[in-house]
């Protein structure tokens, strides 16, 4: 549908693939310093700049494998997070899988800036930014804003942008986006038309995993998407790759 609710006249993009990421250097640092108790995340650079782990690594080699074997897909086009973590599992799948499209980057698909809470733990915001904490519980995940980032809602306006732009340059194709879990969430959120608590409620039960594939499909380009695959691993499993679940704060309610 268009922004203003009605059916598109014109068609546009029939498929969307949504992939997370592979494990990156940073995900293996926030979980062992949630699992240790710390405040401080130890991460080896800004976010933007943190790559991939050698399992991450071996997660986009097996998305590649995956994605050789994908109908008509060597000319689909695919569009990529900034942040490298996100580029470097592009740009490996792609390789991999002798896909003959360059990746293209878009600032709207990096994952949701967290501005003064940005490489703290839970422990850490509770601890050293309690007000911050308290207000974060109060309005939920959905509407919180930290000082200096963005709340979800400031992430959907962005991500509105994007697919209509995508709608736009790729009408009647299928379209693969490489990004991060907020982000494969919130897409969810736009093309099913969900509501806050249907969003928080899938948000709290469900891990977006490392390299996993989401599909959506309209196959006239226009009206309803339908979700046919969520959260899909297999091409990890089937390979022995290891299977990676990163998640952030489940307390997602406002409460």
């Amino acid at each position: 549908m268009s922004e203003n609710g009605h059916i598109r006249s014109v068609p546009g993009v029939t498929e969307l693939l949504l992939v997370r990421h592979g494990e990156s250097e940073g995900n293996v640092a926030a979980t062992l310093a949630q699992q240790a108790g710390a405040h401080v995340i130890d991460v080896p650079a800004r976010d933007a700049d943190v790559g991939l782990s050698v399992t991450g690594r071996e997660q986009a080699l097996a998305l590649g494998r995956l994605l050789a074997g994908y109908p008509d897909g060597r000319r689909t086009p695919v569009w990529s997070s900034p942040y490298l973590r996100a580029r470097q599992t592009a740009e490996l799948a792609v390789q991999t899988g002798g896909w003959q499209t360059a990746v293209l980057i878009d600032e709207r698909l990096r994952d949701r800036e967290l501005g003064i809470l940005d490489m703290l733990t839970t422990a850490g915001v509770e601890a050293r930014l309690p007000e911050e904490a308290s207000r974060r519980r109060w309005l939920g995940k959905f509407y919180y804003r930290p000082p200096g980032g963005e709340s979800w809602a400031d992430v959907v306006l962005r991500l509105r942008s994007l697919l209509a732009d995508l709608d736009n340059r790729h009408p009647g194709e299928g379209v693969l986006l490489v990004c991060h879990d907020a982000v494969i969430l919130l897409i969810r959120y736009i093309l099913e038309g969900l509501s806050e608590q249907q969003l928080l409620d899938i948000a709290a039960t469900s891990t977006i995993l490392n390299a996993s594939v989401s599909r959506f499909v309209r196959p006239d380009g226009r009206g309803e998407w339908l979700l046919e695959t969520f959260n899909m691993a297999d091409h990890l499993l089937s390979e022995g790759v290891p299977v990676t679940q990163h998640s952030g704060d489940a307390d997602v309610h406002p409460r």
